[in-house]
């Protein structure tokens, strides 16, 4: 990890197009700007940790389908998901 010390307004560069500048320092609590391209996608690592764990989760919890007579027909990702558990067993 490569650690450098910034003041207020100062910032740094990634490659040709993303720019981190330091837009106030208040205690404990550095508040940045980022100029980037808007097909590079910026999250918070504490929001992509939460999402990577519900998805884990999501993707353990298999929905049982009961169709009624007369009812709709299942999605496609439901009947994937039938269709992989059956595998399994």
């Amino acid at each position: 990890m490569l650690v450098l010390t910034r003041k207020k307004g100062e910032a740094i560069v990634i490659g040709d197009n993303i720019k981190i500048v330091v837009v106030s320092v208040s205690g404990d609590s550095v508040k940045i700007g980022i100029e980037a391209p808007s097909d590079v996608k910026i999250l918070r690592a504490e929001l992509l940790e939460a999402v990577k764990d519900i998805n884990v989760v999501a993707s353990k919890a298999i929905p049982h389908v009961k169709m009624k007579k007369g009812g709709t027909k299942p999605s496609i990702l439901t009947d994937l998901t039938i269709k992989a558990q059956r595998k399994e067993n």
